[in-house]
């Protein structure tokens, strides 16, 4: 693919876009999306030939790069031998994607149940459950994503629920642990998780345990944070869940396959849940697919009656082609290995460098690839750098920060008053070193909205 400015190229692509193409979460007449001519590894670039190194892994799924050459080979033969077939025949390569996955999920989730993508993992992971329990109610914490359709938008926490939540999809929210700003006056990881499980106990006594089908989280949550849940938070939520008779499912869509330096993040707790699903980083989205991992309890429910959904897509070849071929590929190169060594050795040292030298970072958290700056205005009070879910010039310094990390050839990943450091899992030790020294650059910017 050439790497030679095109600018009139460029425009002629913008152009189509902005005629035709309706972005998601977007006011459609104030955005201005850039044309992308080509990306490869940990890099990608535009018209006009600017090159950026892809701290934000696109939407935290390119997990092996751009234009992984093993992977497009597989995608490219499965063409050439078998494009698509319906979701109700077995197929070679839909198998063997099932395989590998269930080989890598904690304990006996061993049946494997395709989707599209992450959101649509989370609606039939919640059906499951509730099928399974014969119970209507979910839990889900307010710090959390968990997608944009009709039942995971409800379960989603942050701030783009708020236009679809009519009450009435039987979620309940609760507080998850986040010891920076706990909202429990923890002044430790013990006290916080000891406070959190509290917590969620209440919520599951009151609300009734018998009404509950099913608690959801993030492993580590993604979107609204990356924030790692104290030691003990997971064990403590799964034991609620047995002593209950609740489905306990862990959403891996974006922490899962490598991003924290294990397959899946539950790996770091030695906890398994009865569901989890999946997506993203299981083919770095070459190919939309998710799934779900099912536990064998939770499966033999179905081994009589018929489970009432299904996709036209499930299991695409395409997809599972380029899964498998992903998979592969992280266990060949030692790319799982990679992420979790940048994470120890070089990310976080390096993020914690920086929180030294900028008074703009009030917390540094992560692991693997996984790792979030947050900003404040004062170190002492905490208060965020911009204020929750703020929007137009309320949102002026983060956008500046935003500003100087594209101009010196770095793509953020930028929410509320974080940034968010995701790169691909197959990052070198001198990209991370060139993004590090990037965002050194672009902190001073920040630094100067602080007091």
């Amino acid at each position: 693919m050439s790497t030679l400015p095109d600018p009139s190229a460029g425009a002629e692509v913008k152009a189509a876009d902005r005629a035709h193409v309706f972005h998601s979460w977007s006011a459609q007449g104030l955005i201005d999306p850039p044309a992308v001519a080509g990306a490869e590894g940990a890099y990608f670039w535009d018209y006009d030939g600017n090159r950026y190194l892809d701290f934000s892994s696109q939407l935290v799924n390119t997990n092996i790069g751009h234009q992984h050459p093993k992977v497009v080979a597989a995608i490219q033969e499965q063409a050439g031998r078998l494009c698509t077939i319906a979701p109700g025949f077995a197929v070679d390569v839909r198998s063997e994607a099932a395989r590998l996955v269930a080989g890598r999920t904690p304990g006996d989730l061993d049946k494997i149940f395709f989707t599209n993508g992450g959101a649509e993992a989370v609606e039939n992971a919640v059906r499951m459950a509730r099928l399974h329990t014969g119970r209507p109610k979910l839990l889900s914490a307010y710090r959390s994503y968990h997608g944009a359709t009709a039942a995971a938008i409800n379960l989603t926490g942050d701030p783009r629920r708020w236009p679809s939540d009519t009450a009435s999809a039987g979620v309940v929210h609760f507080w998850g642990p986040y010891l920076y700003r706990s909202p429990f006056h923890a002044t430790s990881e013990e006290e916080e998780c000891a406070r959190a499980l509290a917590h969620l106990e209440d919520t599951i006594v009151f609300e009734g345990p018998g009404t509950i089908a099913a608690i959801i989280l993030e492993s580590v949550v993604g979107t609204a944070g990356i924030l790692v849940p104290p030691a003990g938070y997971l064990a403590g939520v799964r034991e609620l869940c047995d002593r209950h008779g609740i489905v306990f499912i862990l959403d891996e869509v974006m922490s899962g396959f490598g991003r924290t330096g294990r397959w899946f993040a539950a790996d770091h707790f030695g906890v398994t849940p009865d569901l989890l699903t999946f997506a993203k980083g299981v083919n770095s989205g070459y190919v939309p697919l998710g799934g779900v991992a099912i536990s064998a309890e939770i499966a033999a429910t179905f081994d009589r009656h018929p489970y009432p959904g299904g996709l036209t897509y499930s299991g695409h070849p395409l997809a599972c082609a380029s899964a498998v071929a992903t998979i592969d590929a992280m266990a060949e190169e030692g790319i799982v290995e990679n992420a979790d060594r940048l994470g120890e050795h070089v990310l976080g040292p390096g993020l914690r460098a920086l929180a030294e030298r900028h008074r703009s970072v009030g917390e540094v958290r992560g692991m693997g690839v996984f790792w979030a700056l947050e900003l404040v205005k004062d170190r002492t009070t905490r208060e965020p750098l911009v204020p929750y879910n703020a929007a137009g010039e309320a949102a002026a310094p983060m956008n500046a920060f935003a500003a100087a990390c594209k101009k010196s050839g770095l793509w953020p990943f930028v929410n509320m008053n974080r940034t968010h450091v995701v790169p691909p899992c197959t990052l070198t030790e001198d990209e991370a070193r060139e993004g590090l020294a990037i965002l050194d650059e672009a902190l001073t910017v920040a630094d100067t909205h602080t007091v």
